[in-house]
């Protein structure tokens, strides 16, 4: 046999990457496409199901709200951090493999997660489940818009979308059922026969590809932004948390965010001036990428952040089960499901930001919607907030996806594919805790509003009091002492429901004033000429 010399074992390489951009088996490109829908299923499905579990597992730990977001900001953070490694993981060892891992990861996580006995040991089992999911949904992306060409990719990208959308809307009530006919256990034991159909598929379908001009580690760029986005979210999350009565001048809270300054600058300037950064901020130069991430980090913001409240509303305000609070997002995905594929024909053949526009202009509505919730709100005036964000969802994020990454080379894909998850998911991050402090704050104002309103000594409140007590008496059988404390504690109480339904409005309010912004860079990103494919 001859003996091949390195320049032979280049262009052997060549032609096996060339092989993967253009596989012999036409039909091979669907088959990968409904891989990574099911992969993407399954890590998308684990973050909107354990919303309709919070409240349980608040009760179970006997937790507040800010100890119980971590359950969802440490699984979004660990994602983060995770989202810019795995593209250069996957250009420099394979993606195929890497995928796997990310797989398994995820699996196993989601198995510690069902184990876990306090909150403590959740919140780190979340940790190790993101670290997953923070490599199935950038490689998925990644994967896609590599293997099909530009006029399709909108498609493509419309049904990957799919996948997100029946995680929407299943998530949410396969989630209630098992809380509340099971245990909280099963949100997440639920996830380990698809990790484990996905792993399969996998191995059976996927080809490998392995890019031969990975760079080095960017080390310092790593250690920088896994010091630096923990260290804000935590600063974020706990400056009005009970625990804290010094407030945002609390000592601790200034320090980790002079610590969070100095690590994202270290970050920004690694990553401007290596020749092999972590993130390739440079690609934000790239005008529509740019601006396509700007709308990003905005979605993402509103969205995660008011898909947080909600069902915390249903459940602790409105008295729903965690199965109905969990049926109220079935027609959300539905809908996404449905607009996504159409939002990316459209996008294919006529101007994308016309779909982007009607779609940010209606999530923007949901949440003004959902800024005038009470405790009197019916189930139809929840759902038609719901029926728009479910259109306005299902045509933004397909022609947003396909518009910023228009003029992206293939080579670039990993590393501009990685930039947009990992922005998602610090502006997601970034949202829950911040809506989670605004909620505390505005509660706690509320409730101050309205207890200063109440005058002891008027003759309505001794009238209230008095019915109230009356009331008591008669379906309690207390004495006539007891009925009248148990009356006065009523009254505060619905003071209090008021003032948290008063919070919450509040945040769907700000939601609606974020997502709004997003309208901006969409209006001045560029259209240019789909069919001409970008070489790497």
């Amino acid at each position: 046999m001859r003996k091949l010399t390195p320049t032979h074992r280049l262009r052997a390489r060549l032609r096996n990457r060339d092989s993967v951009y253009h596989p012999r088996n036409v039909n091979y490109k669907w088959f990968l496409l409904a891989n990574i829908m099911l992969g993407t299923f399954m890590a998308v499905l684990d973050a909107t199901i354990v919303n309709v579990g919070l409240p349980k597992i608040m009760a179970s730990f006997g937790v507040g709200i800010d100890k119980i977001a971590w359950v969802v900001t440490a699984y979004m953070l660990s994602m983060a951090v995770m989202l810019p490694t795995s593209g250069w993981l996957a250009d420099k060892f394979g993606y195929k493999r890497l995928y796997f891992i990310g797989l398994l990861l995820f699996t196993v996580g989601s198995m510690f997660c069902g184990m876990s006995n306090d909150e403590n040991t959740l919140i780190l089992s979340r940790i190790f489940q993101g670290l997953g999911a923070g490599m199935i949904q950038p490689l998925g992306m990644a994967i896609i818009t590599r293997e099909f060409p530009p006029h399709q990719r909108g498609i493509a990208l419309g049904f990957w979308a799919i996948s997100a959308a029946a995680s929407v809307s299943f998530g949410p009530l396969i989630g209630g059922y098992l809380v509340d006919n099971f245990s909280w256990q099963l949100i997440f034991d639920v996830n380990i026969p698809f990790g484990i159909a996905a792993m399969v598929f996998t191995v059976l379908i996927q080809r490998e590809f392995i890019n031969p001009r990975a760079g080095r580690f960017d080390l310092i760029g790593f250690i920088s932004v896994v010091i630096f986005l923990p260290v804000l979210l935590y600063a974020l999350s706990e400056g009005n948390a009970a625990t804290n009565s010094a407030g945002w001048h609390a000592p601790y809270i200034l320090i980790c965010f002079a610590i969070s300054i100095v690590s994202g600058a270290i970050f920004i300037t690694q990553e401007l001036t290596t020749d092999n950064p972590l993130i390739d901020l440079r690609l934000l130069k790239n005008y529509n990428f740019g601006m396509g991430n700007l709308v990003m980090v905005i979605f993402s913001m509103g969205m995660f952040g008011s898909t947080f409240l909600l069902p915390l509303y249903l459940q602790n305000s409105m008295g729903y089960t965690a199965l109905q609070a969990g049926s109220v997002f079935l027609p959300v995905g539905i809908i996404q499901g449905m607009m996504s594929p159409i939002a990316g024909r459209i996008s294919d053949k006529f101007n994308p930001k016309a779909p982007m526009i009607i779609g940010v202009i209606a999530l923007t509505l949901s949440f003004i919607l959902n800024s005038r919730l009470s405790y009197l709100s019916e189930h139809s005036f929840v759902m038609t907030s719901l029926y728009l964000r479910g259109f306005g969802m299902g045509i933004i994020y397909t022609p947003l996806s396909a518009l910023s990454l228009l003029t992206m080379p293939r080579d670039k894909m990993a590393q501009a594919s990685g930039i947009t998850n990992t922005i998602r998911q610090i502006g997601g991050s970034l949202g829950v805790a911040m809506f989670t402090t605004i909620l505390a704050t505005r509660i706690n104002f509320h409730a101050q509003m309205y207890g200063a309103a109440i005058q002891a000594g008027s003759q309505e409140f001794k009238n209230t009091a008095a019915n109230l007590a009356y009331f008591a008496q008669q379906h309690v059988g207390a004495n006539m002492a007891t009925a009248i404390q148990q009356g006065k504690y009523m009254l505060m109480s619905h003071v209090s429901k008021q003032a948290y339904i008063a919070g919450i409005d509040d945040d769907f309010w700000i939601a609606a004033m974020i997502t709004l912004l997003g309208i901006v860079p969409v209006i001045i990103m560029r259209v240019g000429n789909k069919k001409s494919p970008v070489n790497a």
